[in-house]
C-alpha cells in the first residue's frame, strides 16, 4: 500500500520518473536477513554489479548459507578463491564476529534517524556510508535514502534526465527535494534503467 502512495506520489511530482514507473514492474523487496544483506554490500563495494554477482556466486556455492558462522570458519584462501580481496576478507570476518559476540544491536536502528543509522551501522570496519545506505535501502525498506555516491544511480539519473556525469550537487539537490519522502523508491526506479533485472539485498 505504501509502495503504491510512494509511486502516485512520485509520478504527480516528476513526469520523466512517473514515464519509468509506468514502464517497470515490481517493487523493493528484503530477505529479512541482515548478516546477508551487509555481506552483500561488502561484496558489492567498488566494483561492477556483474563482478559482485559472480564473487557472491562463488560464495554461495562454498557454504549452503551465508550465516556468522559460516563465514568465520572459511580460511582466508578459500574467500580469496572466491574473489574477495585481502581488505574484503578482513572487513566480512570481522562482520560476522560482530554477530556471533553481539557488538552491536540492530534492534537500536528502529529508534534511529537515517543519518544516524548510517553512522550507527558504519562502526563496523568495512561498513561505510554506501554500504549503510544499500543496508537501509534493501534490508529495512527506509523510504527516504538517495545514495549520491553510488554510480549506477548517478548514471541513470545523468542518462534518464539528459544531463552531464556525473550530475552536480545542485541538481542532485533539486531531486532530492523533489522526490522527499520517497527518495528510495525514486532511486530503485532509476537502478531499473540502468540494470532490469531486480537487485535483492
Amino acid at each position: 500500500m505504501l509502495w503504491t502512495h510512494a509511486r502516485i506520489s512520485l509520478s504527480l511530482k516528476d513526469k520523466i520518473i512517473a514515464k519509468i514507473i509506468r514502464k517497470y514492474d515490481g517493487e523493493l523487496i528484503t530477505k529479512n536477513d541482515p548478516f546477508y544483506s551487509l555481506c552483500k554490500s561488502i561484496v558489492g563495494q567498488q566494483v561492477s554489479v556483474a563482478s559482485a554477482e559472480a564473487v557472491w556466486r562463488r560464495l554461495n556455492i562454498k557454504i549452503k548459507q551465508i550465516t556468522p558462522k559460516n563465514i568465520r570458519n572459511l580460511s582466508d584462501k578459500e574467500l580469496k578463491s572466491c574473489g574477495f580481496s585481502r581488505q574484503k576478507i578482513t572487513y566480512i570476518k570481522e562482520l560476522a564476529n560482530n554477530f556471533i559476540n553481539k557488538n552491536f544491536n540492530l534492534n537500536k536502528l528502529k529508534n534511529m534517524n537515517d543519518e544516524d543509522a548510517i553512522n550507527y551501522l558504519s562502526l563496523n570496519k568495512g561498513i561505510g556510508k554506501w554500504s549503510s545506505e544499500m543496508f537501509l535501502l534493501f534490508n529495512q525498506n527506509r523510504l527516504n535514502i538517495f545514495p549520491i555516491q553510488d554510480i549506477g544511480f548517478l548514471k541513470g539519473i545523468s542518462k534518464n534526465y539528459k544531463i552531464q556525469y556525473p550530475p552536480n550537487q545542485k541538481y542532485l539537490n533539486l531531486l532530492r527535494n523533489k522526490w522527499n519522502p520517497y527518495c528510495s523508491v525514486g532511486t530503485w526506479y532509476i537502478w531499473r534503467t540502468v540494470d532490469p533485472e531486480i537487485v535483492q539485498y
